[in-house]
Formats: C-alpha cells, sequence, structure tokens
C-alpha cells in the first residue's frame, strides 16, 4: 500500500483540504464549512463556516465566518455534498425561528429530566443527568 492512498492520524486530513466538511462536536454542535488548514493535533480551520441546528423536520445555518476548531473536541468530521432530495426532506428556517425552537426543545428536555428524577427519588434511587460532555467521545 503506497503513502498516496493511505495516510495515517491526521496526516490524511491533508485530503479534506478545501473540501466542504462537516464536523460534530463534543458539546454537540454541528459546523459546515472548507477546511483550511490543519496541524498535528487535529486542529481544524473551517472557512466559509455555518453553524446547523436541526429540530425535528426544520434546521437553521447561523454564519460564524472563520472558525478554529481544537481537535480534541472533534467527534466526528466528514466530506459534506448537500443534495437535493436531502434538502427536500427538510425544511430551512431563519435564525431566530431555529433558535426559538431549539430553546423549546431544551425546556421540554430539562422538563422530562425533572419528572424523571423526581420518579427515581419517589422509588428511593438517584439519578443524575449527562450533561457535561467534558468525557465523552
Amino acid at each position: 500500500m503506497s503513502m498516496s492512498t493511505y495516510l495515517p492520524g491526521t496526516a490524511s486530513l491533508l485530503e479534506e483540504l478545501d473540501k466542504k466538511l462537516m464536523v460534530l462536536l463534543r458539546d454537540g454542535r454541528t459546523l459546515i464549512g472548507t477546511l483550511r488548514s490543519v496541524d498535528q493535533f487535529a486542529n481544524l480551520v473551517l472557512q466559509h463556516c455555518i453553524e446547523r441546528i436541526h429540530v425535528g423536520d426544520v434546521y437553521g445555518d447561523i454564519p460564524r465566518g472563520v472558525f478554529v476548531v481544537r481537535g480534541e473536541n472533534v467527534v466526528l468530521l466528514g466530506e459534506i455534498e448537500e443534495k437535493e432530495e436531502v434538502k427536500n426532506k427538510l425544511k430551512k428556517v431563519n435564525v431566530e425561528e431555529i433558535l426559538e425552537k431549539q430553546a423549546v426543545q431544551q425546556a421540554e428536555k430539562e422538563e422530562a429530566e425533572k419528572l424523571r428524577a423526581k420518579a427515581f427519588r419517589e422509588r428511593g434511587l438517584t439519578y443524575t443527568t449527562e450533561t457535561n460532555y467534558e468525557d465523552t467521545y
């Protein structure tokens, strides 16, 4: 196997330079942008970057410009090709609307967690929520 077909580790990211990538971060955010630079720690520089928020079958994009991502915060990344059939399944909404929907979704999730914790307490059990992404990969 020659080096041109397989590069181990972060060196393989060099093949992704100037391509449009989707990057999933440890805190759950999704970024889409053009990879302009990468180093030995897999730190990334994304140009024309947007943060995409999905709620149900709608999504919204927040322009972020040039975005530097620490390599340790990357969970997943890959080349993205936005196809029409995928776009037709999701409805794009403006930033204010998607942020509002995200806030409602978060409030619903927190309320469900409170109810779950209460049910556990009533049964003499301890329930902890996993809201810290520090150790999650």
